[in-house]
């Protein structure tokens, strides 16, 4: 296995836009809550053998620091209070909050700490991992063969779409999780930005401020999960989740995710006050065409025009399948395209990781994901999982292992 003497992170900017969107709204509002989180391997599991190896990379992390240059940059953007920016000034990753261990020849991860500064480890933990393993198995490959198929994509994608009106087409990067390096995400971003005129943004803010696109992201699973647990009532607290979000970003980062407790009783939640509101909402599981006409029968149901609203589908796409919903929806309703992993982890040779890290608990109590897809399900408690069941009037659902 090569060893890496130097630190692969190397920016606190280098993870998604979600992340430090959520933490300013956590360190406005729920600075004391403390949480766990989990990893958890989709497909294969990954060999235990890498924990000593990610452990020296976390160990270096806590010298990551926002430096001045990266402070004016977020400065100088809409999203941000100077009280959140100052914080964030002095925090420093703290490698404590990480146990990961080799567990019976399985990498194990679980993450404990304060919700504003335990929200920073997912994203460049999921990418360490991803780079430390595919370096190892793929020495041989990088930017050059990673270029040679996003270009074979692309050629394919203007032949698919050469009788097709794409000039409302749009496309963000979504692959920092799950990239084949850091490296290769940049060469993939930098080219998409040079070559095609339908790249409307990045999720990673280091990518973001060195190639001067717009940074891209909301909210992730975490902040409806949490509020499982800060909601006075469990059947509420998609609502709280929603008017908390509403409450730090009154009129931006209005994309809202559908799917942690399903998108049937998100859509129940979702009411005319909050879809006038919101302008749009973020597809991540279930079938897409089927998540796309529902959420635009509900806008229609409310008096809504579905064409003042957009749809992000971000849930295993391709180009390919980008441009087949394109193809479907447009123009009845706006569509942006979120691809991660088959951008910046699409080589031939290469099988990408399905690697997740998510919160199981918040101060002590469980908290849940159900999804619109049964093998995204993620609880350690099941009697949790009935309770929400219950609360949101939900049929039983399979739960993943």
């Amino acid at each position: 296995m090569k060893r890496y003497a130097s630190p692969i992170i190397t920016s606190l900017l280098d993870t998604d836009a979600y992340k430090l969107h959520m933490q300013q709204a956590v360190y406005h509002r729920y600075r004391d809550l403390s949480v766990t989180a989990g990893f958890r391997c989709r497909g294969d599991d990954v060999p235990g053998h890498y924990a000593g190896e990610l452990r020296q990379q976390i160990d270096q992390m806590q010298s990551l620091a926002l430096t001045d240059t990266e402070y004016l940059y977020l400065s100088g953007l809409p999203f941000f209070t100077a009280d959140y920016l100052q914080w964030l000034k002095a925090f420093r990753f703290k490698p404590e909050q990480v146990d990961v261990r080799d567990q019976q020849g399985k990498l194990s991860i679980t993450l404990r700490g304060p919700w504003a500064e335990v929200i920073l480890w997912e994203i460049p933990l999921l990418a360490l991992i991803s780079e430390l393993v595919h370096r190892d198995k793929t020495p041989c490959i990088g930017v050059d063969q990673a270029l040679s198929t996003l270009h074979e994509k692309l050629s394919a994608f203007r032949q698919a779409s050469a009788d097709m009106d794409i000039s409302r087409f749009r496309l963000m990067d979504f692959g920092t999780r799950r990239r084949y390096s850091r490296q290769v995400q940049h060469a993939i971003v930098e080219t998409l930005q040079q070559e095609v005129p339908w790249l409307s943004g990045t999720s990673n803010y280091d990518l973001a401020r060195r190639l001067n696109i717009s940074p891209v992201g909301t909210q992730a699973h975490e902040w409806f999960q949490a509020h499982q647990q800060i909601s006075p009532e469990l059947a509420s607290s998609q609502r709280v989740a929603l008017q908390a979000w509403l409450d730090e970003y009154p009129d931006q980062l209005g994309i809202a995710l559908t799917d942690c407790i399903t998108t049937d009783a998100f859509l129940r939640d979702f009411d005319l006050n909050f879809a006038s509101r919101y302008q749009g909402l973020r597809h991540d599981s279930g079938e897409p065409v089927e998540w796309g006409e529902k959420v635009i029968a509900h806008y229609r149901k409310l008096g809504i025009d579905p064409q003042t609203k957009t749809l992000v589908f971000s849930d295993n796409l391709t180009l390919d399948k980008a441009l087949a919903l394109y193809r479907h929806f447009d123009p009845q309703v706006r569509v942006v395209f979120g691809i991660g992993t088959r951008l910046t982890c699409d080589i031939r040779g290469v099988t990408p990781l399905n690697i997740v890290i998510k919160l199981v608990s918040c101060n002590g109590k469980p908290v849940a994901k159900l999804s619109d897809s049964p093998g995204k399900t993620i609880c350690h408690d099941p009697s949790f999982v009935r309770a929400l069941q219950k609360a949101f009037e939900l049929p039983p659902v399979r739960q993943a292992s």
